[in-house]
């Protein structure tokens, strides 16, 4: 009968394990010493050997030569331990056998001495899920054995497993095994089983696996069952759903071009051939892992991309045009991508709007470039690509007059028109009032808010004309029970939103009675280069208000 290549090739002795040096060390030196503790757990993630070395290790304690580092494999133990079919050694599945009459079935197993065997080794897989009632049941035994039992607690998750029990046993953390030494490994077992293989098709088994040593010999077991005596790249990703390069390259190319039109293009070819788009999102973050990794640090990018060495040579090459400020933005858009495709009901346009984000992101001026074009008023900052289309709406500026070389300053009064006061007038002397009131109660936000407004005040009515961000401001119940307070009755509150009525004057100039009396600190503020360069490179930006720190 055919046996799987994982129990086929499942290591016998502590050197055949992969990696794990530091668990291998530890217990080779321990049965040496005849150190050897009642209780040990093992944990880390899926197919790294936990079980597999919880077996090895009862193989060296119960050998006829032992207790050995190094068992004979020919004893009767050492066959029986192999085969899964020694009485001495008991297996238990904790995922179905995790309560509390289990445990206290255990215990009274504990009680009696082996069979045969010089230790008694009791392997519990997924312990996590034991219940904390059976744990409690456990915890005497456990702390003190007989001298004949060996506990071994096998786990993914050890941070489930209670404290008081952690404490009672040696803890062991497996590592994910390395993509190097998986690929060498299918290698060495191909050529056993007579299979061809390129370094590329175990690259991509071995990505699959994402360092578990089953999961990539299951995914093997699979490939060779689908592509037979040989094995190739393109069939094995086929068979796996896996990216190529080619197809990843893609997005890469779009966001060299800015071009969105073949983001779109990109989605609906995966769509068309069935792909996985949660799976397509998950393969482009690590897309962008690697460029970033490979640009960060490309001589010594090995052991942390993994990827054959003819592919981290096309990542390098991906890598060295885009700035590591841009993989930046690119890998934490991918990464967000692919967390909101999780509960999306509708993936396509998710992807669509995620890959054509991340278009519109490589387009963004790095603030450093921003602030230097500020500084430098020779100079024009300019964004990779450019951010308004030809027929975009472009901000409207005010003619100078016939004649003239420059338009009027900002300072310059208003004539009074369309409902606006003007500073001697009723509605300006309401606005101060209420203004004071409030700056008197120590309100300084509502009373901000009232001098960047324009307030007209009739017999029942308080009209207020103000910004967007202002509104709010206005509902406020405490400037409610001010209006009442300082107009000695109540009136109603009626507010406008309207983008240019911040304040009395235009929304160029600077509101408050600063303008009007000509401060100092204004007028170098508004005549600063500077600040003239920002109001160039930001058309439509507006100075409210401008304060001297140092008084």
């Amino acid at each position: 009968m055919y046996q799987v290549i994982a129990r086929k090739y499942r290591p016998q002795t502590f050197a055949e394990v992969l990696c794990q040096e530091h668990v291998k060390t530890t217990l080779e030196n321990a049965i040496a010493q005849k150190r050897i503790a009642h209780g040990y757990i093992f944990s880390g993630q899926r197919g790294t050997g936990k079980t597999t070395i919880a077996r090895i290790l009862a193989r060296c304690l119960n050998c006829t030569q032992g207790p050995t580092p190094a068992p004979c494999g020919e004893c009767p133990s050492c066959r029986e331990i192999s085969a899964g079919g020694t009485v001495d050694v008991i297996e238990i599945d904790a995922a179905s056998n995790r309560g509390i009459n289990e445990m206290r079935e255990l215990r009274e197993n504990v009680r009696y001495q082996p069979a045969r065997d010089r230790y008694k080794v009791f392997i519990i897989d997924e312990a996590h899920q034991i219940t904390t009632e059976a744990f409690n049941a456990l915890l005497k035994t456990i702390e003190e054995p007989p001298p004949w039992v060996v506990f071994v607690l096998c786990t993914t998750e050890a941070h489930k497993i209670p404290a008081t029990i952690a404490s009672r046993c040696q803890h062991f953390s497996f590592r994910s095994v390395d993509f190097e030494e998986l690929t060498r490994r299918m290698a060495a077992i191909c050529a056993q089983e007579g299979i061809e293989a390129d370094a590329d098709a175990l690259a991509v088994i071995a990505q699959a696996g994402e360092g578990s040593v089953r999961d990539s010999l299951s995914a093997l077991d699979q490939a060779i069952a689908c592509c037979g005596a040989r094995l190739n790249a393109a069939d094995v990703r086929a068979l796996l759903g896996a990216f190529s390069l080619e197809s990843l390259e893609q997005v890469s190319h779009a966001l060299l071009e800015g071009n969105a039109a073949r983001m779109l293009e990109v989605v609906d070819e995966l769509e068309r051939n069935g792909h996985n788009l949660q799976h397509f999102s998950r393969e482009l973050s690590r897309y962008f892992r690697n460029l970033l990794v490979m640009r960060i640090a490309a001589t010594g990018a090995g052991r942390l991309v993994a990827a054959s060495e003819a592919q981290r040579q096309r990542l390098a090459e991906t890598a060295a045009r885009f700035s590591e400020e841009d993989l930046t933005r690119y890998l934490q858009l991918s990464l967000d991508l692919f967390r909101d495709l999780q509960f999306s009901l509708q993936p396509r346009f998710h992807l669509e709007m995620g890959l054509v984000r991340m278009v519109h992101a490589g387009r963004l001026l790095p603030i450093e470039e921003a602030l230097a074009g500020l500084k430098n008023p020779g100079s024009q900052p300019q964004a990779p690509t450019p951010r308004l289309s030809a027929d975009a709406p472009q901000p409207a500026r005010p003619a100078p007059a016939s004649g003239s070389q420059s338009p009027a300053p900002a300072s310059e009064p208003r004539s009074v028109g369309s409902g606006q006061a003007s500073p001697q007038s009723p509605n300006a002397d309401a606005r101060e009032r209420l203004h004071a009131h409030l700056a008197q109660q120590g309100l300084t936000h509502l009373a901000d808010a009232v001098e960047n407004s324009r307030i007209s005040l009739t017999a029942s009515e308080l009209q207020v004309a103000t910004a967007k961000s202002y509104a709010l401001y206005f509902r406020d119940r405490q400037l409610i029970e001010a209006v009442r307070e300082a107009f000695d009755r109540p009136l109603k509150i009626q507010v406008t939103v309207s983008d240019d009525s911040a304040g009395p004057n235009p929304p160029s100039s600077i509101s408050g009675p600063e303008s009007s009396t000509g401060d100092d600190a204004t007028q170098r503020a508004l005549a600063n280069p500077e600040v003239r360069r920002f109001q160039e490179v930001f058309p439509g930006s507006k100075v409210y208000k401008v304060r001297n720190l140092k008084e």
